[in-house]
């Protein structure tokens, strides 16, 4: 059928938009992705009808591989106990499958597929080399001993090593899994494949790793952020700054805000939020990441540590008078309300550092409010970028400096937010950096894949 028109675009989106929901039923987070996705396309497709006449649309909501498997492991106890473990390998059309790995309880097809789906546009927008994929498992690290960690990574990476490789798939960590995970799940898959390869990133420094890379999400949606800031006329210089979380995200983003000039202001976890007044910067940070480490999810401590903060029980930061916002924690944490609440405060700046934090809801209401907003799939692609840095350091076998790799992911940052802008004003949506963002990663992807045919 030929489609050339604004509504019968749409309609075919809608068409595209209700197969998703039919052949994935219940998979929530996954449809919440494609709708934002799509709907903002439909500019580009207009200028690109070949795309659908190729199916780009039907073939980029399709995951190319799912690969389910069960994780069998034992306690210190030796009691056994079963996982399921996933890999969502999304789109190779501009190379490699790249996304982290989720260890978290909440770990189900819908997010994984929605997370992989977002990683295809993040990692088209660093220009680097990566396609988009995710995975995880079920298993909660919470509580555990190094030993079962250990002994899970060992048989989670026995089943998943068939699958990745550093010219096929190439995870990294994500919420659960860390430096001490990432040790684990490398140290099986070369025992089992005898082969020392950059197969995975976040790697320990001596042994492949590359610096700035617990920080490089935070340190990468501030940059960001600035940028934002600056078309503005204003910078992060004297700006009160909201975060939430407070595991590497939430400690990249408060270093670099405060480096920057910025007063962090609020920090969060699962039982409420830290108001700091006079400010989360240095050890203050260094603090909350010990906690974190300990196996604590808890903020309360900070408080009793700093006696000038107050904890506020079972509450989001989003009340709070703030210039910016950024949150750092998990997707649609931050809902119509809330962003409500940040307009009349006074935000000017909401910068997306998690996947998906914000509902469609509030993000209509950042828009409809004329604040600056701008999307986890191009803001928070500092660390999937470093990623990437750090296989090129693999490749060549070399390591850079920390000064070098924090000037390179600058620099990837800055073009990500110029690219964004350049494709709003294209695209008759001036400043819009949702759609920017989407239109950017997925023309990059569209092309690659109408020149490798059916695919």
């Amino acid at each position: 059928m030929a489609v050339g028109t604004k509504s019968e675009i749409n309609e075919r989106i809608e068409n595209v938009l209700n197969t998703v929901k039919t052949k994935n039923p219940g998979e929530k987070e996954f449809h919440q992705a494609v709708e934002e996705v799509l709907f903002t396309l439909t500019p580009a497709l207009e200028k690109h009808p070949e795309y659908l006449k190729a199916k780009i649309l039907e073939r980029l909501v399709e995951p190319e591989r799912v690969i389910m498997f069960r994780v069998t492991w034992q306690d210190d106890k030796n009691e056994t106990h079963v996982n399921k473990g996933f890999r969502v390998q999304f789109n190779s059309a501009i190379g490699p499958y790249k996304g982290g790995l989720r260890f978290h309880p909440s770990v189900n097809l819908s997010i994984l597929k929605f997370l992989g789906f977002e990683q295809i546009f993040k990692n088209s927008l660093t220009t680097l080399p990566m396609g988009g994929g995710k995975g995880g498992s079920d298993f909660d690290p919470k509580g555990k001993s190094d030993n079962e960690i250990m002994r899970f990574c060992q048989a989670f990476m026995s089943e998943l090593y068939r699958h990745i490789g550093p010219n096929t798939d190439v995870p990294a960590g994500d919420i659960g899994v860390g430096g001490r995970e990432i040790g684990y799940l490398f140290g099986q898959y070369k025992k089992i494949v005898n082969e020392f390869t950059g197969v995975l990133t976040g790697k320990g420094i001596t042994w492949g790793g590359s610096l700035v890379r617990p920080e490089a999400t935070g340190f990468g949606v501030v940059y960001f952020t600035q940028e934002m800031l600056r078309t503005k006329g204003t910078d992060l210089r004297g700006k009160r700054v909201a975060i939430s979380g407070f595991g590497n995200v939430a400690w990249g983003a408060a270093l670099k805000a405060s480096e920057l000039g910025a007063k962090v202001v609020t920090i969060s976890g699962p039982d409420g939020f830290i108001l700091d007044e006079d400010g989360i910067s240095g050890e203050k940070v260094d603090y909350l990441l010990k906690v974190r480490a300990s196996g604590r999810d808890e903020v309360k401590m900070y408080a009793e540590k700093y006696t000038n903060a107050k904890f506020f029980a079972g509450k989001k930061p989003w009340g709070v008078k703030v210039d910016v916002a950024i949150p750092c924690a998990t997707q649609n944490e931050l809902d119509e309300n809330d962003a409500k609440e940040l307009v009349k405060n006074g935000c000017i700046c909401l910068c997306e550092a998690a996947n998906m934090p914000c509902t469609p809801a509030a993000i209509e209401v950042f828009k409809s409010a004329k604040i600056l907003y701008a999307p986890g799939k191009a803001a928070n692609a500092g660390g999937v970028a470093t990623s990437g840095l750090e296989m090129s350091q693999n490749s060549i076998r070399m390591s850079w400096s920390r000064e070098e790799v924090d000037n390179h992911l600058r620099n990837i940052m800055v073009n990500i937010h110029n690219t964004c802008l350049r494709a709003s004003d294209e695209y008759g949506v001036k400043g819009d950096y949702m759609v920017g963002a989407n239109i950017a990663g997925f023309l990059k992807v569209a092309d690659a894949m109408m020149a490798q045919g059916m695919m």
